[in-house]
């Protein structure tokens, strides 16, 4: 142990740290030793720490400060202070120029190039001396060579772009590229005329060729495939840099170069000259209506004028929304009656004032008292019980049809279908928008007494036992464990509801499809499987004794829901009886197809008279499109009106191509303004939160919803299928966030009318009876319609819905009609657009292209559209020419769209018909049309 705890042993220890640091691990790896060991161990720092304490440094004594260090040190502080200085104030000039208005930045880039155009222009131009005039040399006539004296007026004109367009940045860099390789180009020519100098002969000798810049240009390519190549890539250069600056495509240069020379005058439009004769007949059709319709004084509601009641007309602007007062048909319960005329009112208005000021709809009774509607003594009809012993099925609840609030339920209140609310005048802005309406008038909404009602829905019926008597035989007979287990009635068809047995397929029931409807007599028979959210099979099937769905019923059952959307449209009514009803605004466009006599024509009546009734030309207007000249002549004049209706397919294009502006004029707003929707934008202008540009003398005002219904798809794709699909897909993609919204209804839907464009951008589809099944698929991509029974039986698929519902179109009367169209013309004059539809009346003169083959072109025009085949082996054949000769008369028809383009080998499509041969021969000959 005397050798563990000897002093040699404890010398090496002491001069090396890491051994004693060692020394722990040691007796944890032999906790066996001898308590003596660790009491000697224990004993080793104590020996150590005076030994450390002994051999501490001494502190280093400071040096004596100096008077040179002070003195840097100031120096320093100093030079710091200054930076910082220096730093803050250009700091707060960057801030500044950020918070810049970018109007004023961007004036001042262009005054900054106006005045290097001056210095450069003085520099080459009047050859400036001193160290200005020698950078001007070395930079810009070292840069560009012989073409420097045109680098002021380069500058110059981009500076004047800059201030005449501000409001078009997008452009500076298509116009950056195209101008840089426009130089490119240009230098590198020069470069090459001049002989191509090298860098050997000097500077001066590149600066009388094409600079630096046509040096770098055409030196690679001049010594890489000598001049020969090199000059034609130049040009190329030259005139793509050309293209990009003007924003003109290859394909389009024979057209710009076209109108340049129609603007010059020296070619003339063909087409003015065809539409000038095609319009002669419609133009003063158009003229007689505008000069009725024009100096039409506004016409006021008719009958006593109503006093102004201040407290009457506060509570009418608290139940306003969009402007437009609500019309109640919430009753009256009887115990209100004997109260105080005076305290009733005064509760009304303090307990409506409250209920606005929290943001809560006022209760019905209090709404009711304020409009003074009557009470309707009307007990809800219920379907007869049937005995449980007997497992008869019973019709279905209807829930649509029940749309009663909890309170007018624990009132007893029930929706008086006899009477209507008393009609309110509104006062309206003296002038709208894009669309101005004739003055500061007022305009009273159509009275739902107009509109005639319908009786109650039958529930039940004798054929709907014998219908499910024999579903039951069908059953028992093929022996399929299914029963008939309740039925929903509707106007047209009912519905059967089947469920089936354990382990039983729903295959088993289609099958039966046949056997059904022999057994049911009727061959329309539709099978649903399953029922959508029902554990089910549907079968419908058409009633013996169809009821009629009055559009007035349907409109009033949206007045007692207090919905005051201007455009809710009324469709008619669903296969469980409840009345279907869809906002134009959401759907947001529609396609609307049948067979004649299928219900479309009807249905286009009861849309444009639903928002008639419920919207007033401030919110809605229309453009009405009819081909067929007859379908839509009732509503000719209406105020809703912004053009009178268009009956010639080729203004209907002129008209969706207007459509198109408009559309592009409303974004506009939109994105000046930074609102995503045509509603929130109203809504700002409404409470004053958009403002017009300072110095601007336009006057904000809501936009309206613009509805544009054509009534015949089949005719304008007829005439001008390019410009009408164009037009319409245009629409369509892009409309509905600016309010617009497009209705299109044919009688023909095959994939030439609705093509897979306009499908792929209307979701919402309305199918009537269609005469086959390739029909029914273009409409709603399924089968079905082809199995409707007609007279407005139809299949309704809104967007967003995965399966079409089974409806009722609603019908409305031509009395009706004349009924709401006469009150609005009484309310307001129509106000037309001028720029819709462009007509253009010209003196005809024959062409010069023409020549003297005048004879020789009518001959040809006439062979063409009586045959209807444009063929130029035909023309050969029948007019004994060449070939030469065929294919420029070919192309003198093609040029007045008598014929279509060229195809290939196949014979030109002819775009006349044959009753319109006599108007093209006049175009011709350069005669007046009859």
């Amino acid at each position: 142990m005397s050798a563990v705890v000897s002093p040699g042993n404890l010398t090496p220890m002491a001069s090396r740290p890491s051994a004693a640091k060692k020394q722990p691990a040691r007796k944890a790896v032999a906790p066996a030793k001898a308590p003596a060991k660790r009491a000697a161990a224990k004993k080793v720092p104590a020996k150590k720490a005076p030994a450390r304490k002994a051999a501490a440094r001494k502190p280093v004594p400071k040096p004596a400060p100096s008077p040179t260090g002070g003195l840097y040190r100031v120096v320093r502080a100093v030079w710091l202070g200054l930076a910082h200085a220096v730093g803050a104030v250009f700091r707060g000039i960057g801030t500044g120029a950020k918070n810049l208005d970018p109007a004023h930045r961007k004036d001042g880039v262009a005054l900054l190039l106006l005045g290097v155009a001056l210095i450069v222009a003085a520099g080459t131009w009047a050859d400036l001396k001193g160290p200005v005039g020698d950078l001007v040399e070395i930079l810009v006539t070292g840069a560009f060579g012989r073409l420097d004296l045109l680098v002021p007026i380069l500058f110059g004109v981009v500076a004047v772009r800059l201030i005449r367009h501000p409001e078009q940045p997008e452009a500076n860099g298509r116009i950056v590229i195209g101008l840089s390789a426009l130089l490119i180009g240009v230098l590198g020519q020069v470069h090459i005329a001049c002989g191509s100098p090298a860098r050997s002969e000097g500077m001066q000798a590149i600066r009388d060729a094409g600079g630096l810049i046509g040096w770098a240009a055409a030196t690679p390519l001049t010594f890489t495939m000598t001049e020969v190549l090199a000059v034609p890539l130049l040009v190329l250069l030259t005139v793509f840099g050309l293209l990009v600056v003007t924003a003109t495509p290859v394909n389009a240069i024979p057209q710009r170069l076209r109108q340049l020379g129609i603007s010059l005058g020296v070619l003339r439009d063909p087409e003015e000259d065809l539409l000038a004769d095609e319009y002669a007949d419609d133009d003063e059709r158009y003229d007689e209506q505008w000069r009725e319709a024009l100096p039409a004084r506004p016409r006021r509601r008719s009958g006593t004028p109503q006093a102004y009641d201040p407290e009457g007309a506060e509570a009418e602007a608290l139940t306003r929304r969009r402007g437009r007062p609500r019309r109640s048909a919430v009753p009256q319960p009887d115990m209100q009656r004997g109260m105080d005329a005076v305290d009733v009112a005064a509760a009304a208005a303090a307990a409506l004032d409250g209920a606005v000021l929290h943001g809560m709809p006022p209760s019905p009774v209090v709404a009711d008292l304020t409009q003074g509607v009557s009470v309707g003594d009307r007990e809800p009809t219920t379907p007869t019980p049937v005995p449980a012993a007997v497992p008869t099925p019973v019709p279905a609840a209807r829930p649509r049809q029940e749309r009663i609030k909890p309170e007018k339920a624990q009132s007893g209140a029930v929706p008086d279908l006899t009477k209507s609310p008393p009609e309110q005048p509104r006062e309206m802005p003296s002038r709208a928008e894009q669309l101005q309406l004739s003055g500061d008038i007022t305009y009273a909404l159509p009275s739902l007494d107009l509109l005639t009602r319908g009786g109650p829905g039958k529930a039940r019926s004798a054929a709907n036992d014998a219908i499910v008597a024999a579903l039951t035989n069908v059953f028992t007979e093929f022996k399929v464990d299914a029963a008939v287990t309740g039925f929903t009635r509707g106007p047209t068809v009912t519905r059967y509801e089947v469920e089936l047995g354990p382990a039983v397929k729903v295959e088993r029931i289609t099958a039966l499809a046949k056997n059904i409807a022999y057994a049911v007599a009727s061959p329309d028979v539709r099978i649903i499987s399953p029922i959508p959210g029902k554990s089910a099979v549907g079968i419908e099937i058409p009633n013996t004794d169809r009821e009629m769905v009055n559009l007035g019923d349907v409109l009033r059952l949206a007045e007692s829901a207090e919905d005051d959307d201007p455009m809710l449209v009324a469709f008619g009514k669903d296969v469980e009886g409840g009345y279907v009803m869809h906002s134009l605004a959401k759907m947001p466009h529609m396609l609307v197809a049948g067979a004649t006599g299928s219900g479309k024509s009807s249905c286009i009546n009861c849309l444009i008279t639903s928002v008639m009734m419920r919207a007033t030309p401030e919110d809605v207007r229309m453009i009405l499109v009819d081909p067929k000249r007859v379908e839509l002549t009732a509503y000719e004049g209406i105020p809703h009106l912004i053009t009178p209706i268009i009956t010639n397919p080729k203004r209907a294009a002129e008209a969706l191509q207007w459509v198109v502006r408009e559309m592009d004029l409303r974004y506009d707003d939109l994105a000046a303004y930074g609102y995503r929707h045509i509603d929130d934008f109203n809504k700002a202008v409404r409470e004053g939160k958009v403002k017009p540009p300072e110095g601007s003398e336009r006057e904000l005002q809501p936009y309206p919803y613009l509805l544009v219904i054509v009534d015949e798809l089949a005719d304008l794709m007829m005439v001008a299928p390019r410009d009408v699909e164009d037009a319409i897909v245009r629409i369509t993609q892009l409309a509905r966030a600016a309010g617009i919204h497009l209705v299109l209804a044919t009688q023909r839907p095959s994939v030439d009318v609705v093509t897979g464009l306009i499908k792929a951008n209307v979701p919402s589809r309305l199918a009537f009876a269609t005469s086959s099944l390739a029909d029914s698929r273009v409409i709603l991509d399924q089968p079905g319609a082809e199995k409707l029974i007609g007279k407005g039986d139809g299949l309704f698929l809104p967007m967003g819905a995965n399966k079409p519902t089974r409806m009722q179109g609603a019908f409305v009367t031509e009395a009706e009609v004349a009924a709401v169209v006469q009150h609005c013309k009484d309310q307001m004059a129509p106000v037309f657009r001028d720029d819709v539809t462009v007509g253009t009346k010209q003196k005809k003169e024959i062409d010069e292209d023409i020549g003297d083959d005048l004879d020789l072109l009518c001959q040809a025009a006439e062979l063409v559209v009586s045959t209807q085949f444009g063929s130029t082996s035909m023309l050969q054949r029948k007019l004994r020419v060449g070939f030469a000769k065929a294919g420029r008369l070919m192309d003198l028809m093609e040029s007045r769209n008598i014929v279509g383009p060229s195809e290939g080998s196949k014979a030109r499509d002819v775009l006349v018909k044959p009753d319109e041969l006599d108007g093209v021969l006049a175009v011709i000959r350069g005669e007046s049309e009859g």
